[in-house]
């Protein structure tokens, strides 16, 4: 607060203080020179509390005891008298403000948090004020007894009800009415100001036009109407129904009404003949009114800041429980809570999945058959076994594996399940699960075992057999037989050509499976003619039946260019491999288009799949013909599922009618305004076969083996 501001505050709050001071000084009507009404007593404690962070704070100290002691020289006092007046007024207003800062600070601040936010501030407000007065009493009429010489403890107790009605009327009017006006003026100024309750208004002008009918009727008559103690029906309507602004606005009003009244013979306070007695009797009512509106308007208040609290506390729950089942049911894993007696608190929608829709409808958990549990050698899982049950009964249980085996999944499912304990509030134990589909983790773990293994004994062979005939051929050379040299050479060139083949489908099958896909438009019919007729071209230089191709106009496909032409390129090579001896391989590609879907069949006039295979020739490393002339790593078909899958199409293989093998796998169609990424193939391929026998070269052509 700036010097200025603080000006011009004790200058207004020295007005008020003055008019207030002159008000009460009217009501002297003995020679105790002693006012029976006291409204300055609210202005002084409003002023101190309001100015204590004022850099002039001194200034409005002095000024406050200077207008003190000029009103009280004017209107008929003593020097002494009015010295102790200004001593009394100046330990009372210093007092309160001392206390009420101490224990509320915030109470005469005008922010949201401010004012009187409840009982508590008005306990506190009344303690305050009633210390404040208390000290005030024992030096005012003590010094107006050593000035006068005459004392009366009725004059003390007037001293007392007047100074505490003062400050509690006038006091919490002005705060209350304060922030009032400035709550009005943020309304008024906001952007879209909140429309007037015209009902609320007509029942804040009905209430004050009544209460002022009553008062005025109940107090006009000299003798007064026996109807003072139903008037304060009246103030529990207000502090009932209407703002506590209002409450302390009507208890202000009724308290002038009362003692104008009652100090001028009229009013039902009027047969007492001691002007102090009436004054004491009249300031208890209008503590007792303004006790009993303060009292149920703040009550109301704080209720109904409770239960917007409440309501704000439970929207805020809701959107919190919200949020937490937005992202429990967001969860691959499941998740669910089963309580000690059975009952499923919680479960997420990945439950139901990983469960094969196994769930209870009755939100009980069921039988660990109903959701065929099994350990993972496939004995079924008992219902004592079931982690619910073993937590209930104070068992700690690990994580474990279980198979899951239902209508749903048919094949099984590997579920990985930990379970932890819940307290409950009765001391029962709830338990939460999470379990996750670790099926192809566990297969994954099972191929790589399985191609490790493999691996490690095919690269093994053809190293010992280059080692051995490496020898052999170094003990010929000693022995200068160059034929024998010749021929182990031969057999060590075919041992590393045999390395080769599997090491170029190792990292073959590693770019089907982790490789990115770049898919693009792909021109089916030319990727066929120059895979054919790079076959075409090997089997002519090593003199061997020449395979025949036939396909017409393929349908386009959108695919990765490179693991496309190392599937067909896969499935072209085996129909060719695997023919009979002295038959011409016959081979014939074909597309059909269903929606956005092209299916592609390559049928061939081999050696055929032995009865039950035709599903595990996909597998790592499964070889359906392991004797004869037909040598593999059983790579191919497993790079070839890759591929499809990773496409998000699949592969078959079943037996041609004609005799032989046909594959079938279905890839995403092209769309029309696809760039294509295979260009037809070169002129000279063009010009050196017919359509089926298209030719170009391809990337990488394994030489053929040596004899």
């Amino acid at each position: 607060m700036g010097r200025g501001t603080a000006l011009v505050r004790c200058a207004v709050f020295a007005a008020l203080f003055a008019a207030a001071t002159a008000a009460g000084r009217l009501t002297v009507l003995d020679a105790t020179n002693l006012s029976l009404v006291w409204p300055a007593a609210g202005v002084a404690a409003v002023w101190l509390c309001a100015q204590r962070r004022s850099p002039l704070l001194w200034l409005d100290v002095a000024a406050l005891g200077l207008i003190t002691a000029v009103v009280n020289l004017a209107t008929g006092s003593t020097p002494a008298q009015s010295a102790v007046f200004v001593l009394a007024n100046l330990i009372q207003a210093g007092l309160f403000m001392t206390l009420i800062v101490r224990r509320r600070p915030l109470m005469w601040s005008l922010a949201d948090s401010g004012g009187l936010r409840g009982l508590r501030d008005l306990w506190a407000l009344l303690l305050a004020a009633l210390t404040a007065t208390a000290a005030a009493a024992a030096v005012g009429p003590v010094g107006i007894w050593l000035v006068t010489g005459r004392h009366s403890w009725l004059a003390t107790g007037v001293w007392l009800a007047r100074n505490l009605a003062g400050i509690l009327v006038v006091g919490t009017a002005s705060l209350c009415l304060a922030r009032a006006a400035v709550g009005l003026r943020n309304r008024l100024t906001a952007p879209n100001p909140p429309p007037v309750d015209r009902g609320r208004l007509v029942e804040h002008a009905a209430v004050s036009v009544f209460s002022a009918i009553c008062y005025g009727v109940g107090f006009a008559d000299a003798e007064g109407l026996p109807i003072t103690s139903t008037l304060i029906a009246l103030t529990v309507w207000s502090a009932v129904r209407l703002s506590t602004a209002y409450v302390t606005a009507h208890t202000a009003v009724v308290a002038a009404i009362a003692v104008l009244f009652t100090l001028h013979d009229r009013g039902p306070f009027a047969v007492m003949s001691s002007h102090a007695g009436r004054a004491l009797v009249v300031q208890l009512f209008v503590i007792v009114v303004a006790v009993v509106g303060l009292t149920l308007a703040l009550g109301r208040d704080e209720r109904a800041d409770l239960v917007r609290e409440l309501a704000v506390g439970r929207e805020d729950t809701a959107r919190r429980a919200a949020l937490k089942r937005a992202i429990i049911d967001s969860m691959s894993d499941g998740v669910s809570v089963v309580d000690s007696t059975g009952n499923i608190t919680l479960r997420n929608v990945a439950a139901g999945h990983i469960l094969g829709g196994r769930l209870s409808p009755e939100d009980q958990a069921a039988s660990s058959a109903h959701y065929g549990m099994h350990h993972l050698d496939g004995t079924p899982m008992t219902d004592a076994e079931m982690p619910h049950v073993r937590i209930a009964a104070g068992e700690v249980v690990e994580d474990m594996d279980v198979l899951i085996r239902n209508e749903g999944v048919p094949d099984g499912r590997i579920v990985h399940l930990r379970a932890s304990a819940l307290p409950e509030p009765g001391g029962g134990r709830s338990t939460v699960m999470v379990y996750n589909d670790v099926t192809a983790e566990r297969r994954h773990h099972d191929e790589l075992t399985a191609f490790a293994g493999v691996v490690a004994h095919d690269l093994l062979n053809p190293l010992a057999a280059a080692e051995g005939w490496t020898d052999a051929a170094t003990e010929a050379l000693r022995d200068n037989d160059a034929a024998r040299a010749e021929m182990a050479m031969v057999r060590v060139a075919r041992a590393a050509g045999r390395m080769r083949g599997l090491i170029n489908d190792l990292l073959a099958y590693t770019t089907a499976r982790d490789a990115g896909i770049a898919p693009a438009r792909v021109d089916l019919t030319a990727l066929v003619a120059d895979i054919t007729a790079a076959r075409i071209d090997t089997a002519t230089v090593a003199s061997a039946p020449v395979p025949r191709f036939t396909h017409g106009e393929l349908d386009p496909v959108e695919a990765d260019h490179v693991l496309l032409r190392q599937l067909l390129d896969n499935l072209v090579g085996n129909a060719v491999k695997y023919t009979a001896p002295g038959v011409t391989p016959e081979i014939t590609i074909t597309t059909t288009r269903r929606g956005g879907t092209v299916t592609l069949t390559i049928a061939d006039n081999g050696i055929g799949i032995p009865a039950g295979q035709h599903e595990k020739i996909f597998d790592t490393f499964y070889r359906a013909h392991t004797g004869g002339p037909y040598t593999g790593t059983g790579l191919g078909l497993a790079i070839c599922k890759r591929i499809a899958e990773r496409h998000g199409g699949t592969i078959t293989a079943t037996d041609n009618p004609g005799g032989g093998t046909r594959f079938t796998f279905t890839l995403p169609a092209a769309t029309p305004n696809t760039d294509t990424r295979f260009a037809p193939p070169s002129p000279r391929a063009q010009s050196s076969t017919p359509l089926r026998d298209r030719t170009a070269t391809q990337q990488y052509q394994r030489p053929p083996a040596t004899p």
